[in-house]
This record gives C-alpha cells, structure tokens and sequence, in this order.
C-alpha cells in the first residue's frame, strides 16, 4: 500500500512538472567507461569550482557565497563543509589532486577557536546538523587517506571525534521526548524546539563511523542508542520504513512532520552500512540497511533517477539546500556497496542510471555544459529557475558521476587496515555551549528551515497538502 501510494505521488509529480519526456542523450558529458567518467568528472569539478570564492583573496576559505540571511549569497555554513566532502571523494574516486590545497584550507579554516566546527561567527545558525556536516567530511578525510594537515594543524581523525564529542556532552541532550538533539544548538536560535532526523542522523552516522574506524564500542554504543530514539519517536515508519523530518519537544515530538527528504534516508543508511560492518554482518544491522535501503530506492529513485519528492514536482520549490540533497544520496548509496557489499548488486545499477540522467540534461550554459538540478526530464532547466546561482546543481552532478568509480577503490580505512590519520579522545574537551552575543535570526534557506516555516503557517500552503502530520 505504501510503495503504491509513493509511486502515485511521484507520477502526479513528474506529471505537474510537464517532464515527463524520453530521455535525451547527453551531448557532453561521456560515463560508458571508467576513463570516460574521469574525465567528465574532472571537467565538472572546475566547473563547480568556479562557484566557490574561498581561494579567492579577500574571501572566506571553506564556505560557499552566504549567508541569504546576510544578503551575501544563497547558501548557509553548513554547504560549504558538504562541498569539501564532496571533492574529497572525487579525489579518492578520480586520483585527481588539482583541488586538495583548497579542500585542506577550507576544512581548516572553519573549525572554530577550539577545534570542533562551532565558529563563533556562523552562531545565529549553527545546528546540530551543519556541525555534523564538517564532521562527517574531516570523517571522510580521514576514511579516505586524504593527505593530512601539517603537524601543527589540527588532524582529520580528530575533528571528527571534536565534533561527536561536543555532541555526545549531556549539554546537548534532555529528557524531552526521551532524549535526542534539537535541531539548533544555542536556545535562542529558532528550532531550538524541534527535534530532527537529519540532527540525529548526522550524531549517528557519525558515531558509527568513528566506531568502525576505532574499533571503540563507546562510539558504537551512542550510534545505536541514537537509531533506536529516532525509531521510537517514530521518524522511521515502522511498516514502510519511510523517514520522517521531525517534531517539537512541546509536544513531546508526537507532532511527526511526515515531510521525506533523500538526505534523511540515505543518512541513515550508510550509517546502518558502517554498523553492519563494524558489528561483523549481524542481522540487527544487515536487516536496518536493506529496510533503509528499500525506502530510499522506492521513494526517491522513480525509474532509477534521483528524483527530491517534496518539492520536485514544482519548479522553484526546493530550497537551496534542497538542490543539492541528490549528490549526498549518490555518495553515501556508493560507500554503502563498500561496507555491506550485499547491497552492491541493488545499488550500483540505479547510480548508473541516475548519472546518466543527471549528465543527460547538462547542456546549458555558455559552454553547452552547465547542470541544472531537474534529472528526470532530460532537459536543462537553468537554476535561475529556483533563484539559485547553481552550485547544489553543480555538486550533485559532480557527485553522481565521480560515484561510478565506486568499485575501482578500497573500502574505507580504519586504523588496522592503512588509516594515517591521528586521532585524539579526548577532542572538543576545551568547548563549551556558551553563546553570549546572538545575531538576530530569520528562518532561512538552509535544511529543515522550510518545513518550520510550513509549520509555523499552520499548514495552510496547498502545495504542501500531502503532508501528514499525524495519524
């Protein structure tokens, strides 16, 4: 019932957008073979490059044009830290280095005074969320063998454990609805009163990851813990396994905002893969990853082509954040097939033909070139349809292809198996959750902001009308 109900709504979707047309052929960009993905994945990362201003004198390194709450440019914080992991893997797919100074200065230029992703100038919207964003690409780094920093620098291995660290402290869990992070980190931010998935999958992708590389059961035990709340606050469907956005702590989070986002799912989902792993393919965790992994396919992969459910169908509806959920997706379904190799056979031919489809529709642009975020259609959309310069476009086409080079490299290290990364415990010890001066705060285009505001409007936009906020 449920896997008929979602393919309706992605066919009343595809059908509202008047895209659904046979599939063009892509006019640039060649995939067929392993040199043919390089090379259009090299080409598209200097495009993509060009969005960034960070290595540009005057600019900020590691942040995208932002804040939209400041008038400086469409993308929050949080992005710029997805864009490092995001080359960081094309270099490990590709072997290409042209980029890994930028990528280095980026990630070392936003940890903050105290080494732990919470600068003191991004408060007004640091989440849980955009935190763990940096978290997971020093993470990355350091699961990769990415070059590490200079001696005196803070290390890859370390930044990650900052970050999980600062998340695990009782500061930043109550015992409203029985525990979990709130969206935002300091309580003045608006969101503060929600509880989201994305928060607490980040925390447990995180922990399950460390806890992969380190073999430290402490890690382990907090990502599980975390997945069994998200379950019994019901942000996973117990029949369907669709994954829910969040709810309120006024209402102890039975108020279950029933919006799906693909970041949500496949978040979840590799981290389930790297607890599968580290457990040794136990049943708990092999049965979490092909439910996990069911969903995603069926809800966000409509005849095999990423396709963002909520707002897809209607151009101009994602959010900035939104456009760029297709190319973590495609990333996190390719390391799965590394970590639980059972998956392989199910994931690699649908990452295959959601390239194809991305690179199909890239032919705009002065260059004949340029990606649009719209894959299903098979026609360039410029993103100046959704009042963005383009860069969540740019790195999700990036990121589909350089993805298809998934089986030319080795699993993620861990410490026994070649990691050179140097870790420290004992990371994030020196911060604290004090923040005496706030910005003021407008709710933004960054992720999960959307559905606040959808909730603070009582529902009443019609576009939305699909969404269930309880049974």
């Amino acid at each position: 019932m449920a896997i008929a109900w979602s393919l309706r709504r992605c066919v009343a979707s595809l059908l509202a957008m008047g895209t659904v047309l046979p599939s063009a052929q892509a006019v640039y960009y060649k995939i067929s073979t392993p040199d043919e993905i390089r090379e259009s994945a090299r080409t598209l990362a200097y495009d993509m490059m060009l969005f960034y201003q960070g290595n540009k004198t005057g600019e900020i390194p590691g942040i995208l044009p932002g804040p939209p709450t400041e008038h400086k440019g469409d993308y929050y914080w949080w992005e710029g830290g997805a864009m490092m992991g995001t080359y960081i893997d094309y270099w490990y797919l590709t072997g290409d280095p042209s980029y890994n100074h930028v990528i280095t200065e980026g990630l070392l230029h936003q940890t903050g005074p105290n080494e732990d992703y919470m600068p003191p100038n991004h408060t007004a919207s640091l989440g849980n969320d955009d935190q763990g964003f940096w978290g997971m690409s020093a993470m990355l780094a350091a699961e990769n063998k990415f070059p590490n920093p200079p001696e005196d620098k803070p290390q890859w291995l370390a930044l990650a454990q900052a970050v999980f660290n600062t998340q695990a402290h009782p500061d930043r869990h109550d015992e409203t609805c029985g525990g979990g992070l709130r969206w935002q980190v300091p309580p003045m931010n608006m969101g503060y009163n929600y509880k989201n998935t994305i928060a607490n999958g980040c925390f447990f992708n995180l922990g399950a990851r460390l806890a992969r590389y380190t073999q430290n059961e402490t890690y382990a035990k907090h990502a599980a813990k975390t997945f069994e709340w998200l379950w019994n606050v019901n942000y996973i469907d117990h029949e369907s396994w669709s994954v829910y956005d969040g709810g309120h702590v006024e209402h102890n989070c039975t108020d279950v905002n029933k919006a799906q986002f693909s970041y949500n799912v496949a978040l979840l989902l590799q981290g389930s893969a790297f607890m599968y792993n580290y457990t040794n393919g136990s049943d708990l965790w092999r049965g979490r990853v092909e439910n996990l992994l069911n969903s995603t396919l069926r809800d966000f992969f409509p005849e095999g082509i990423a396709f963002e459910v909520p707002c897809e169908g209607r151009q101009g509806a994602c959010t900035a954040d939104m456009l760029s959920f297709k190319g973590y997706v495609h990333r996190w379904l390719a390391a799965t097939t590394k970590i639980a190799p059972f998956t392989r056979e199910k994931i690699l031919p649908v990452l295959r033909t959601s390239a194809q489809a991305a690179v199909n529709q890239c032919t705009g642009g002065a260059t004949g070139r340029r990606c649009g975020f719209y894959w299903s259609g098979g026609v360039f959309v410029d993103p100046a349809v959704d009042k963005t310069s383009g860069a969540g476009e740019a790195m999700s086409a990036l990121a589909a292809v350089s993805s298809l080079l998934i089986d030319e490299v080795a699993p993620p290290a861990t410490n026994t198996t070649g990691g050179i990364s140097k870790g420290d415990p004992d990371a994030g010890s020196r911060s604290k959750d004090t923040f005496e001066v706030l910005a003021p705060v407008t709710t933004g285009d960054r992720a999960g902001a959307a559905i606040l505001m959808i909730l603070m409007l009582g529902g009443a936009i019609g576009a939305w009308g699909w969404m269930s906020l309880g049974d």
